[in-house]
This record gives C-alpha cells, sequence and structure tokens, in this order.
C-alpha cells in the first residue's frame, strides 16, 4: 500500500510542477500578422436574411455571403439517395449520379438564399 501511495504521490507532483509556470505567468500575446492588422477591423453590419456587408475606405459598400458549399453536400447525398430509390431497374448508377446532380444543384440555391450582392 505504501509503495501505491508514493507512486500517486510521485505522479501528482510531476504532472503539477510542467503546470505551474504555466499558470504563474501567462506567456504575451502574439501581435496580429495578417488583413486585420493592416486595415484594421472591419466592422460588418447584417441584412435581415443573413448577408454580411460593410463599407470600405473608398465609400464603397461590399458584401460577403455564405456560398452554398453545405447546402450543394447535403443536396448532393439527399439526391443520390432519392435518385437511387427511383431508379429500381438494372444498373441504379444512373440515377443515383443523376439524384445526386440534381440535389446538389438545388440544394446549392436553396442554401445561398434569394438575397444578392450588389
Amino acid at each position: 500500500m505504501r509503495k501505491k501511495n508514493a507512486l500517486i504521490a510521485a505522479l501528482a507532483v510531476a504532472v503539477a510542477i510542467p503546470a505551474a509556470p504555466a499558470l504563474a505567468d501567462p506567456p504575451p500575446w502574439a501581435p496580429a500578422h495578417g488583413w486585420r492588422n493592416k486595415h484594421g477591423d472591419v466592422k460588418y453590419r447584417r441584412t435581415n436574411d443573413g448577408v454580411r456587408y460593410w463599407r470600405g475606405d473608398n465609400g464603397r459598400y461590399y458584401c460577403r455571403r455564405g456560398d452554398g458549399t453545405v447546402g450543394l453536400l447535403i443536396g448532393g447525398v439527399a439526391g443520390a439517395l432519392v435518385g437511387r430509390s427511383i431508379d429500381t431497374r438494372g444498373e441504379r448508377a444512373t440515377g443515383t449520379i443523376l439524384g445526386a446532380a440534381a440535389g446538389a444543384l438545388l440544394g446549392n440555391e436553396v442554401a445561398k438564399g434569394r438575397s444578392r450582392c450588389r
């Protein structure tokens, strides 16, 4: 039993020693090296449909919205499953491929939404 207690105590000390300097003196934060360091923080505003826009240094408005990648992937998988279930005769690869393509296109358009950046 004494060996077990000594082993637990040694393990606790071994774990606590490397963590002690990190808790006592946190390292300084690294400066930003990217776009925001050069241009300052961008203040985004959002429309009701989720499009982010901001005003540039030249006075023009710019916008950013999702590119529909998630909708493309989910639509492709769902379309492939639907296409496979519809094409029940012979080789089912044709229905799967056509369903995946149609589902991907539809899912991409749904994910992008109706809003447009102008």
